[in-house]
């Protein structure tokens, strides 16, 4: 934790992922029913409606603030699920070998190999409208991506002699699993949960978008599916929109940035090219496409006539 909050992409993205949580639990509280009549339709912003209103004379910044919380919720949950279906399944696969393996393996095939969008849109079509409807759409349909990756990084850790040992000694396979296999994955699933969660905001927005959401709920997608019914871009009016757009935008961003600097903790290539990249900037040295290479620094000697030598130069 601390090396990640030593990350200035870590920070920001937690600063403004935490924003967003804070405005999605209270925010709710603080402003009007988001589906009560407000004002004028389609008022542009002014003192008494900060963002305006929409074409149902409803305010919009009420509509934004409530429309947080479903769509994070939503987001979360299609996370957390699609990453605890794709650990079971893709270490599963991964420990067990044989059979097993290829029987899974074939079903994780079969899942990414239908095309994702046509098969939500019609699954979605044919049930209940509703964010739980959404919500099991896009685990049903996103799972077996992160069960790949995560069958790859078992069979590697499989081979790993502490495995090896703890198979040798009679550990049970769950056991094994749970207490051996998984927490060397930890950074792997957190990365894993934080696209889940990104692709599930943005799918969940996506399908909302198109009606297949329940359009009586406040949403995020559901702000941007009466904004395009009531022809917002031909009246011009851009804050029935631009507001849930940019939180949509911003959520990503955050979400993006955190996972950059988890990848960055994570993945020992990229903390050895940070850790070079850090002495070549205290030593002084710019790099400009030569062979890395960095020498201890002899006080007497400028850094750049140090990189010359090192690279044999004159």
């Amino acid at each position: 934790m601390r090396g990640l909050l030593a990350s200035k992409q870590a920070v920001v993205g937690l600063s403004l992922l935490l924003l967003f949580a804070l405005i999605a639990i209270v925010g709710p509280y603080l402003v009007q029913d988001p589906t009560a009549f407000a004002g004028v339709p389609l008022e542009p912003p002014s003192g008494a409606h900060w963002l305006g209103t929409n074409g149902q004379g409803q305010d919009v910044l009420a509509q934004t603030i409530a429309g947080a919380r479903m769509s994070l919720l939503v987001g979360f949950a299609v996370g957390f699920g699609v990453v605890a279906i794709g650990a079971v399944v893709g270490t599963a696969a991964g420990f067990f070998g044989g059979f097993i393996d290829d029987a899974l393996s074939l079903l994780i095939n079969v899942f990414l190999i239908m095309p994702g969008l046509p098969l939500m849109v019609v699954i979605a079509a044919y049930l209940p409208p509703g964010p739980v409807t959404i919500a099991w759409v896009l685990i049903f349909t996103g799972w077996a991506w992160g069960a790949r990756v995560i069958r790859s990084q078992t069979l590697a850790l499989r081979n790993k002699d502490f495995v090896s040992a703890a198979i040798v000694c009679g550990e049970h396979p769950l056991r094994i699993i749970l207490w051996e296999i998984l927490p060397n994955q930890s950074g792997l699933l957190v990365s894993s949960f934080i696209g889940a969660t990104i692709y599930a905001i943005g799918a969940q927005v996506g399908l909302e978008f198109l009606g297949l959401g329940d359009v009586s709920q406040v949403t995020w997608g559901t702000n941007l599916y009466w904004a395009s019914n009531d022809a917002a871009l031909l009246t011009g009016s851009w804050w029935t929109f631009v507001p849930t757009g940019l939180c949509v935008a911003l959520v990503g961003l955050a979400l993006g940035l955190l996972n950059n600097a988890i990848d960055e903790l994570s993945n020992p290539r990229l903390k050895r090219e940070n850790a070079y990249e850090r002495r070549m900037r205290e030593a002084g040295v710019t790099s400009g496409g030569a062979t890395a290479v960095l020498l201890k620094r002899r006080p007497s000697v400028p850094p750049a006539v140090d990189a010359v030598e090192a690279l044999g130069g004159e």
